[in-house]
């Protein structure tokens, strides 16, 4: 059974830092395709980042030099988050896809799911 567990998430200020965690349960990486999502209450949810098994990482415009998507061992996917803004703030999800390549970002098409994790960011 695969499971998703998001930590980390907190209040920081603006041009502050966070590091979210994501702890998988039921596989390792080897072919799946990892990502994160973010929700604003009355909003999609729309993709943040992303990375293959073979560790190529991609990002969403509104992230890309302030966030990066890693592996921290075979059981963890991690998310720096630097420069923050209060556009940032939302509830940030794991989410995972079988196969080795991402080739998505596409909310319907991540089959596993984590709880999420709130992110708030003051300005």
């Amino acid at each position: 059974q695969v499971e998703l567990a998001e930590s980390g998430g907190g209040s920081v200020p603006a041009g502050g830092s966070l590091r979210l965690s994501c702890s998988v349960y039921g596989y390792t990486y080897e072919r799946y395709c990892m990502a994160w999502f973010r929700q604003v209450m009355g909003k999609e949810r729309e993709w943040a980042a992303s990375i293959d098994s073979d560790g190529t990482s991609t990002y969403a415009d509104s992230v890309l030099g302030r966030f990066t998507i890693s592996k921290a061992d075979k059981n963890t996917l991690l998310l720096e988050m630097n420069n923050l803004k209060s556009e940032d703030t939302a509830l940030y999800y794991c989410a995972a896809r079988s196969g080795q390549y991402c080739y998505t970002t596409r909310r319907r098409d991540f089959g596993y799911w984590g709880q999420g994790t709130q992110v708030t960011v003051s300005s």
